[in-house]
């Protein structure tokens, strides 16, 4: 048998190592294309809302003045809607939450500095603090979210934003006022978007009322 070359055989045995080598990387390219492909997919971006409105502006005919200070306390929540879940019903009696879409923070904490911007804006008071202040106040606001929910047993859906308040006056712990707001508004769009927009407009109209509810009730001068 004929014996080939040195350089021959050096050449045969190096394009062997190469074939191997590409051979090891092609299967190691697909061992990873396949272990991708059984990876589960990236859940979905959590989607994260204010809720928030324009304050009402100062009204012109809110004379005299008062010239105390008035401290908004943090909102009360009913059960089932204290919490940055975005609530939606679609059966009476039954509470069900968005899985991808929240508040940035729980509807109280959202509120309690809308009531006190609200009522600054006004102009009918001095001043305007958020409970716990070391401002000694004359009165007191004190509200609950009753309800903060998007509708869907109706069609379109509807957001219900249902706020109770009272005015207390701390000097004499009297309960000077109380009242419940209830606002409702039509969805744009049957998503949680569109219960968002139409949340921030019910509570420009509650913001309003609810100005309107304080001067009435607070004492003059």
């Amino acid at each position: 048998m004929m014996e080939l070359p040195m350089r021959v055989k050096n050449a045969v045995s190096g394009m062997g190592c190469r074939s191997l080598r590409w051979l090891a990387a092609i299967c190691a390219l697909a061992l990873l294309g396949g272990c991708a492909s059984v990876l589960p997919p990236p859940p979905p971006a959590e989607n994260v809302y204010l809720l928030e409105a324009v304050a009402p502006l100062a009204t012109a005919n809110i004379s005299p003045r008062r010239d105390f200070v008035i401290e908004v306390g943090m909102p009360r929540v009913r059960p089932g809607f204290d919490t940055a879940q975005m609530v939606w019903v679609r059966k009476e009696h039954g509470l069900e939450v968005y899985a991808r879409n929240r508040w940035v923070d729980t509807p109280a904490h959202m509120l309690a500095p809308l009531l006190a911007q609200a009522l600054q804006h006004s102009g009918a008071f001095k001043a305007v603090v958020q409970s716990p202040s070391p401002v000694a106040a004359r009165l007191r606001l004190e509200t609950e979210i009753v309800r903060l929910q998007q509708d869907f047993t109706v069609q379109p859906s509807r957001v219900q934003f249902t706020l109770s308040a009272r005015l207390v006056d701390l000097g004499t712990r009297q309960v000077l006022a109380s009242t419940e707001f209830d606002e409702t508004k039509a969805a744009t769009s049957e998503d949680a978007y569109g219960g968002v927009k139409a949340a921030n407009q019910a509570l420009e109209r509650l913001l309003v009322k609810l100005t309107e509810f304080c001067v009435t009730h607070a004492p003059t001068p």
